[in-house]
């Protein structure tokens, strides 16, 4: 049983009832004859021979309301785009594979780079990215909701109350983000979420004073989460991040486009598990190392916008202060697993806590010695202002690449 409160600026929709998904895909049904869904999938090609992927079209293949679906396929060669067509084609509703990789798309990025209009780096922003592109091309949609492809939890009721706030045409919500606890193995995950970005929101606000940006930020239950819808126009004027920033970077841009009351976050799961990342890889680098790295930098850029002072004197008071805050919130942790009968390992807890203190005291370091970075990635509008036909020209690269030779 979820809790009933609205205690923040945006609106929250909770599992009260524990509504059947038949119950809610009925509403949907009806709701598609006016507003179209739509569903993006980024993945990388070693998630098709996972089980989670698996499953996951298994369940979307029981969706009766999607108009289409649409996968970002990366780091796939030829024979493996083909056998990814064979692995979806058991998917009942349109649905199309952008092959990222391939020769037509990369031809495209490639014009676009010239003009400065190219994702810097490969990654899930800019599969992302490609995607949007494509469903603004395709417009066989007026909502569309994205998740991840690593979910090893997933029923279709997820994407059924992801979905549900933005279709009914009786609500006027423009965004909707996903939440749910993170347990799993009998033990709390989430650590990124739990350990550095509450902690550090908190520290902002007691740093650099009051924010009504990061006060929107605080009322997201897991702003982190990967599971998230609009309505389809807002893809065409939003900068996302090409890297880890990801999720921080379309709520940010979400805050600038809309007014709070036009988003809403909605329960979509009880509990909620998927592929974990190590703390940082062998080499010291990547891992929740580089993903809170790329995440305090986006927050740092955000408040820049809004002119914070943001000083090598201010980012040490901010390490201390995080720190302090992080160690406290780890204590209500420890107390919230021994309620609930769960494991608390809290030398790697604290472990984590000292990671994420020096990725902040990093990404502090990078922000102030590079001021100039580019990290968003151009609005599909900005790009369509210098290449008119650029949204036609992905519909058909992605049309060729399903429908004929590769």
């Amino acid at each position: 049983m979820s809790d009933f409160y609205q205690n923040g600026v945006i609106t929250n929709f909770h599992n009260l009832t524990g509504r059947s998904v038949e119950a809610l895909e009925k509403d949907l049904v009806r709701f598609s004859r006016k507003r179209k869904m739509g569903l993006i999938l980024p993945s990388l090609f070693s998630e098709l021979e996972g089980p989670a992927l698996s499953h996951i079209v298994d369940e979307l293949a029981k969706v009766p309301y999607l108009a289409e679906i649409v996968i970002g396929l990366d780091r796939a060669d030829r024979s493996q785009f083909l056998h990814a067509r064979e692995f979806f084609s058991r998917l009942p509703q349109r649905h199309r594979i952008l092959w990222n990789d391939g020769p037509r798309l990369k031809a495209l990025d490639a014009e676009l780079d010239k003009e400065g209009l190219s994702p810097a780096q490969p990654g899930k922003g800019r599969n992302v990215w490609f995607c949007t592109g494509y469903t603004l091309a395709s417009d066989k949609s007026s909502c569309v909701a994205l998740h991840d492809c690593d979910i090893v939890t997933y029923e279709r009721g997820m994407l059924a109350r992801l979905l549900y706030p933005l279709a009914n045409p009786g609500f006027q919500y423009e965004f909707c983000k996903g939440f749910y606890a993170r347990v799993a193995d009998n033990k709390l995950n989430g650590r990124v979420g739990r350990l550095l970005v509450g902690p550090l929101l908190r520290s902002l606000q007691q740093v650099y004073g009051h924010s009504d940006y990061l006060e929107y930020l605080s009322s997201f239950r897991y702003p982190l989460s990967g599971e998230f819808a609009m309505r389809t126009h807002v893809l065409n004027g939003i900068k996302i991040p090409g890297d880890w920033g990801l999720e921080i970077g379309v709520l940010s841009e979400i805050y600038r486009n809309y007014t709070t009351r036009q988003s809403c976050q909605v329960e979509i799961a009880d509990n909620y598990d998927h592929k974990h990342q190590p703390l940082a890889e062998e080499d010291g680098t990547g891992g929740l190392l580089r993903m809170s790295n790329d995440i305090v930098q986006s927050l740092l850029r955000k408040m820049a916008t809004m002119g914070v002072n943001i000083t090598s004197d201010s980012f040490r008071v901010l390490k201390a202060t995080y720190y302090r805050n992080a160690l406290d919130m780890m204590e209500i942790y420890n107390h919230e697993a021994t309620m609930n009968g769960l494991k608390f390992d809290q030398h790697t807890e604290e472990a984590a806590v000292e990671m994420f203190t020096q990725a902040i005291l990093d990404a502090g370091q990078s922000f102030i010695e590079r001021p100039n970075e580019k990290p968003f990635i151009p609005s599909w509008s900005r790009v369509q202002s210098a290449f008119p036909d650029i949204l036609q020209r992905i519909y058909q690269a992605v049309e060729d690449d399903n429908s004929g030779d590769v």
